[in-house]
């Protein structure tokens, strides 16, 4: 159950920095106080999925995820560039989060 609100922790983290780039520098006023709902709603999701799981291995797969996921956005929704090599730090950070979940389960 806690990698469950983990994940919905990441899920709102990725809306929240999705609106910081939509509200424009804070200009447009529904995707600016979507941030602070989103993260809101992130933290404490995030809170709650530090009863279970090592603060250091929740924040390095929030975190790792939360910057993959966000590098596809930016590519796909709004068309920033995504060279290879970029990619192939992305699969890194990828292949670090599924080590760190691996290496979270041998204790």
């Amino acid at each position: 159950m806690s990698y469950l609100y983990l994940a919905f922790a990441i899920i709102f983290e990725i809306c929240g920095t999705t609106c910081m780039k939509l509200s424009e520098g804070f200009t447009k006023p529904l995707p600016s106080a979507l941030i602070f709902i989103f993260y809101g709603i992130s933290f404490i999701a995030f809170t709650i999925a530090l009863k279970k799981i090592d603060v250091s291995v929740a924040y390095a797969i929030w975190a790792g995820l939360g910057v993959a996921m966000i590098s596809l956005i930016g590519h796909f929704g709004f068309n920033e560039p995504l060279p290879p090599i970029r990619i192939v730090f992305l699969a890194l950070i990828g292949i670090g989060v599924i080590g760190l979940h691996l290496s979270s389960s041998v204790n």
